[in-house]
């Protein structure tokens, strides 16, 4: 809401604009009446609105044209004065005021006009069949309000109407040749409405309800109210209430229904409250609540954030196979202004043999948009509605920021939950099949994923210690000439070269001695392709000589296989001179198959990475 109004008075000379505002500040006829009003600011605590009010006198007789204009241009709502028993102020409305103040102000913000009628006392007939009319003509005027400054009549009400023309327009909400709410009400409400359904039923029962006036209006609805509620659109429409519950119909037939009995201030409050601005789009400061994130901290989604996903996951998941369908994943995203996950996704996370996203899947994605783009995160929660239904202060309350990673290694203790690999390789040395089969894919699936629809991410759950933990996986693209500081910012690294290219190895050792010999950051060398017969690599070094040198562990071997399902592994850490290793977990499933192991003396091992 704004934090201030400023009302503007104009009209014809005499028509009585200074006597109105007089009126009001002092609540009673002023005997003299100069010819224009000093500028008022009516504190927020005696307005109806609680919100200040700067009421501005214009006087031809002293100011000028370019006053006048400049007024125009800073008030934010104009109240057009005439006087009911003067038919030639009624006549420069239209012919004169209304085409001045449109041409001073922008097409698509117009300022809301107010036309008010004074010196209702020197009168026995109302003006409102000349003035109605005119409002038909004209969308900008909010309201016609006839008064008196003499004798009080309907002042304080002429300026609460002005304040709420600016608090709570009519003009973004509904179409009055129409009949109807806009098309931008429309969507708003019908996210409003989504995120209300708790259950994605498509009816909001009278928990649902109940929890939706709570969160607007900060009380509940008595029974009967409820019912009273449900009775008028049961009167007024067929399809407005199914089951005893309110269907998006009935939803948006009452607020159609608040607005046309000028309480659109209900609307307001309701959009507001779901983070909505003026112009009915979702504002700033609610999608992007202010995150603190020092440097070498990361950010995950906290037990909270993840309770909230998983019930989003749920009533979306309609058939109950823990994996959401093209269309589950379509309705999901229905609150949101577009589809934030393209097909890349679905060779990002964990799928189902339909290549649907899975339960695990889906969080796995959630984990990644956190730590990558938090702030990416917290705009979808916003459009989820995290923190009206978690009733937070905003969705920053869903997030954790971790401590620095150096006091991590002090301690040698971590709380974090998600740790990064980056995975470094020479072209074609088998990083993507490495990624893909960390996801459980095996030869056959991963060429038959495009290349446009290729990812160079994957996550997944796996276990540290006995602990579940996210590990991510990045396919850093090859140039050795330039790594920034996000390839090299991680706390593993995997070197993968081609056991069957003589040219593979020589990459990665180039890599690690520039960029990692000196680095704290844990390395891991990776024999891919292991399945293929080892040719000698054109290095001064055998992979085994160098990472005995480098006190490395030995090269660990990696293969995809082609028809059955690929190895499924664990991942586990252990420090062997600052540097992680993998060791072999057992197989948990009849799939996992360990890669081709080296000679006993080379001290090669067969590791099994499983995501869960």
């Amino acid at each position: 809401m704004r934090k201030d109004v400023r009302i503007l008075l104009v009209g014809e000379p005499k028509v009585g604009k200074t006597s109105l505002i007089m009126s009001l500040v002092s609540e009673e006829f002023p005997d003299e009446v100069p010819l224009r009003a000093e500028e008022i600011t009516i504190p927020a605590d005696v307005t109806p609105e609680r919100v200040p009010t700067h009421i501005v006198d214009y006087s031809e007789a002293e100011q000028s044209d370019e006053q006048l204009y400049q007024e125009i241009s800073k008030a934010n709502v104009i109240c057009i004065v005439y006087s009911v028993n003067n038919k030639k102020s009624i006549e420069k409305v239209t012919s004169h005021w209304i085409p001045l103040i449109n041409d001073r102000t922008d097409k698509d913000s117009r300022v809301p006009l107010i036309l008010v009628g004074n010196k209702s006392d020197l009168v026995e007939h109302s003006s409102m069949e000349t003035i109605l009319p005119i409002m038909n003509q004209y969308q900008d005027i909010e309201t016609c309000v006839e008064c008196s400054a003499k004798n009080l009549k309907n002042i304080s009400e002429l300026f609460y109407y002005a304040q709420k023309a600016v608090l709570h327009p009519t003009g973004p909400l509904y179409c009055p040749e129409e009949k109807e709410l806009k098309p931008s009400c429309i969507k708003a409400l019908t996210r409003i409405f989504k995120v209300s359904d708790l259950d994605n039923d498509g009816i909001l029962n009278d928990n649902e309800l109940n929890f939706f006036q709570r969160t607007c209006f900060n009380t509940p609805l008595a029974p009967q109210a409820l019912e009273d509620v449900k009775n008028v659109v049961r009167r007024n429409m067929t399809d407005g209430v199914k089951d005893n519950g309110l269907t998006l119909k009935g939803f948006l037939f009452l607020h159609t229904l608040f607005i046309q009995r000028g309480r659109h201030e209900t609307t307001w409050t309701v959009l507001r409250r779901f983070g909505y601005d003026d112009d009915l789009e979702l504002t700033q400061e609610y999608l992007f609540p202010m995150i603190k994130i020092p440097p070498d901290c990361t950010t995950e989604l906290n037990h909270n954030a993840y309770l909230f996903l998983q019930s989003v996951f749920d009533k979306h998941d309609k058939d109950r196979d823990c994996a959401l369908s093209p269309d589950e994943v379509k309705d999901l995203f229905k609150v949101f202004p577009y589809m934030p996950w393209g097909p890349d996704v679905n060779n990002t996370v964990c799928t189902n043999d339909q290549g649907w996203i899975t339960y695990q899947g889906y969080l796995s994605q959630w984990t990644l948009t956190t730590y990558l783009d938090v702030q990416r995160s917290l705009e979808y929660l916003g459009y989820l509605g995290y923190s009206i239904i978690y009733e937070q202060e905003s969705q920053a309350a869903a997030m954790t920021v971790t401590r620095n990673k150096r006091i991590d290694l002090q301690k040698k203790q971590t709380q974090r939950s998600v740790f990064r690999c980056n995975v470094l390789g020479a072209r074609g040395s088998g990083k993507s099949g490495f990624l893909q089969a960390f996801l459980g894919r095996n030869l056959q699936r991963q060429r038959q994923i495009r290349e446009d629809h290729k990812s160079f991410y994957a996550i997944s759950t796996t276990y540290v210690y006995g602990q579940e933990k996210y590990l991510l996986l990045h396919e850093v693209i090859p140039d050795f000439d330039f790594l920034s500081e996000a390839d090299l910012a991680c706390d593993v690294v995997c070197l993968v070269y081609d056991v069957n290219n003589p040219r593979s190895f020589e990459y990665c050792a180039k890599v690690y001695k520039q960029y990692f010999i000196d680095s704290k950051t844990p390395c891991v060398v990776i024999a891919a392709k292991s399945d293929l017969h080892e040719v000698r690599q054109h290095y001064s070094l055998s992979p085994h000589e160098f990472c005995r040198k480098h006190k490395l562990h030995p090269p660990q071997p990696v293969h995809v296989q082609l028809h059955r399902r690929t190895q499924q592994r664990h991942l586990h850490q252990t420090h062997h001179h600052g540097h992680v290793s993998l060791q072999p977990a057992q197989p948990l499933s009849d799939h996992a198959v360990p890669a081709n192991t080296q000679p006993a003396s080379q001290g090669g091992t067969g590791t099994w990475l499983r995501p869960t």
